[in-house]
């Protein structure tokens, strides 16, 4: 994983992107378990300032659920804990003995995920940690913290911890009580477009930048600024898979949808721009290969993904969605042994391994776009692919193959896009959401990907599938 600085200049008929900076965001492994180095990212980022040059205004997204706990003074008590971190195993079964399940989302909307912050928060209930804490911020609040002193939580963000009702679009304070969270320990809500304060004098020394420089408050979830960059142009009946390190399937709605039959089949309701709800499932996504390329020595992507697509379609699948992936490390041998466990053809060669990663998220994406629309009531004629994944053709169109529906491939940075989108809307250097979308279509490079081939045999895969995400109380 990496973290990158890019600048975004943006008007009502233009819209472009430059990468300025790129520096590393690893994972270290302590004793007390997976750690952020936040203060390596934070560093990351002022440099990017300083390479950037002027800039009419900041803006900062980031993965979710993880987060900073700050003292009295306002100094972080140690590194944030990583989502991989294993310290939320057994943690569920306390949270829904005080709070069951089903209510839990009736109330939340929020998909089970052994990660969330409140999963996070009662495994480090009794800590000292937690006892010395008088602030929680989310990575991109914490980042956006050290640049101007002003603390606040950015509410597409904040919905992603299973704290916030999203019918309110407020704090699920009967939840939290219950589970003894202490709601206090987050500052006022923050919408994307509100101002977010100006860098610090000291930052702007180390920038070089000169003042005020504004920080505007975006979409800070990486996935919401994403979807705030799909470029849909024909009104909303078009379900979105933002592609990179996960797959986030789903669709683009007015309201949450809170059915148990939405529980069951694990789909999350984060908030979006403007009040809007992401309606979607997490899948594995690109991890799988990504695990697989580190642990083959890091050879080069395009030449695997051509021998890839010379490979027995659908020989073996495995469920992408599988809890059995989550951790790094060993990532060939396990989709072996899930192979081997369902008496599938077990894949040997890098291609075979490859393509059964690439078939099985493409499927993932056929069961998700499809649950999607059945428990919304939402039926969809396109389904737009944004983020890193948007560059992988093979995946693109397997998931076409797969869906039995268009694949409108880009723009490949959404989550980039989105986010100089919403500054420059604040700014008022572009329109409302639907403007946003129409100028990401005129600008951005997109590729459209028709379903080929006979469907018969990716619904066969989908028979075949022993598991399907699900839920269990």
């Amino acid at each position: 994983m990496v973290g990158r600085v890019g600048t975004g200049p943006a008007g009502a008929e233009s819209l472009d992107l430059l990468e300025v900076h790129r520096f590393p965001n690893r994972p270290v492994r302590l004793a007390e378990g997976l750690r952020w180095d936040v203060l390596g990212l934070y560093a990351g980022v002022v440099d990017g300032l300083r390479a950037a040059g002027p800039v009419d205004s900041v803006g900062i997204d980031s993965w979710a659920v993880d987060h900073g706990l700050l003292d009295a003074d306002g100094t972080l008590l140690g590194n944030p804990a990583h989502y991989r971190d294993g310290r939320t195993e057994g943690v569920a079964e306390k949270v829904w003995a005080r709070v069951p399940a089903a209510e839990l989302y009736a109330v939340t909307g929020i998909q089970y995920a052994p990660f969330n912050t409140l999963y996070q928060l009662v495994a480090a209930q009794g800590t000292a940690g937690l006892a010395a804490a008088r602030r929680l911020l989310l990575i991109p609040d914490l980042i956006a913290y050290w640049l101007t002193g002003r603390q606040g939580t950015e509410l597409t963000n904040a919905s992603t911890t299973q704290l916030i009702d999203p019918r309110t679009g407020d704090w699920a304070r009967d939840v939290a009580a219950r589970l003894g969270i202490d709601l206090t320990l987050f500052p006022p809500l923050r919408r994307p477009g509100d101002p977010a304060g100006t860098l610090l004098p000291h930052v702007r020394e180390a920038t070089g930048l000169p003042g005020p420089v504004p920080v505007t408050t975006v979409a800070s979830h990486d996935t919401a600024s994403a979807v705030a960059a799909v470029p849909a142009t024909g009104g909303g009946r078009f379900a979105y898979i933002c592609t990179g390190t996960w797959s986030l399937v789903g669709l683009e709605l007015d309201a949450p949808v809170l059915s148990e039959a939405s529980r069951t089949a694990n789909f999350t309701n984060e908030l979006g721009l403007d009040g809007t709800v992401r309606y979607l499932r997490n899948i594995m996504g690109l991890w799988l290969l990504q695990e697989c390329l580190r642990e083959w020595g890091s050879p080069e992507l395009a030449p695997l993904l051509r021998d890839a697509a010379g490979q027995p379609p659908l020989r073996s699948v495995v469920d992408a969605g599988d809890p059995v992936f989550l951790a790094p490390g060993r990532m060939p041998g396990r989709i072996a042994d899930a192979c081997r466990a369902t008496g599938q053809p077990v894949p040997s060669t890098r291609a075979e391994i490859a393509r059964c990663i690439l078939d099985s998220l493409a499927l993932a994406h056929r069961l998700a776009v499809e649950d999607a629309q059945r428990l919304a009531d939402h039926p969809v004629d396109v389904v737009h692919v944004v983020g890193g994944g948007a560059r992988n053709a093979l995946l693109c169109q397997l998931t076409a193959d797969a869906c039995g529906l268009p694949v409108i491939a880009g723009p490949a940075e959404a989550a980039a896009l989105g986010n100089v989108l919403v500054q420059a809307r604040a700014g008022g250097l572009v329109g409302d959401r639907p403007a946003m979308r129409r100028l990401l279509a005129r600008t951005q490079p997109l590729t459209r990907y028709e379903p080929t081939g006979d469907r018969t045999a990716w619904d066969a895969a989908a028979r075949r599938m022993l598991h399907r995400p699900t839920i269990t109380s």
